[in-house]
């Protein structure tokens, strides 16, 4: 992963950055309902899915969905020279479009929108994201992501 400067960040306000594509699969679904207690069956009954529900099977938990963001972020976004660590500060809007079915691909684009740089050394960045499911005219997600990355001020 190539890095990047403050004032590159600073200049690509506006800019987008799009990750690979990434099948959503079963194994997934069922291990995030076991890490996250979430047993219904639209996302873990195949059958009953498939039965009784609008969805024609499983479906991804929405938040499985929201999760892979940081994954697809890493794949996509670089980093910045001299950050020491950087983390998750919350979303400022998140909506769920559309289900991501079971054996789908999505991808994320990331729209950097805002950065805001602090005198702490911390840098706040908000990307507008969208995680695209393929031959959807939907998105899965749309939502507006803040992170904080922290970058040791230089001394003057």
């Amino acid at each position: 992963m190539r890095s990047i400067t403050v004032d590159d960040l600073l200049a690509g306000i506006g800019g987008k950055r799009t990750s690979s594509w990434r099948t959503v699969t079963q194994t997934m679904i069922d291990q995030f309902a076991d890490a996250t207690d979430d047993h219904q069956f639209i996302h873990v009954d195949p059958v009953r899915a498939a039965a009784e529900s609008p969805f024609g099977g499983t479906i991804a938990h929405g938040f499985l969905t929201l999760s892979m963001l940081s994954a697809m972020a890493f794949e996509t976004i670089p980093l910045l020279q001299g950050a020491n660590v950087g983390v998750n500060y919350g979303f400022d809007s998140v909506r769920f479009v559309t289900p991501v079915r079971t054996g789908a691909r999505i991808r994320a684009s990331f729209v950097l929108a805002d950065v805001k740089v602090r005198p702490s050394g911390w840098i706040q960045i908000a990307n507008d994201v969208t995680i695209e499911i393929e031959d959807s005219a939907k998105p899965a997600l749309t939502a507006r992501w803040l992170t904080l990355t922290f970058v040791e001020p230089k001394a003057e």
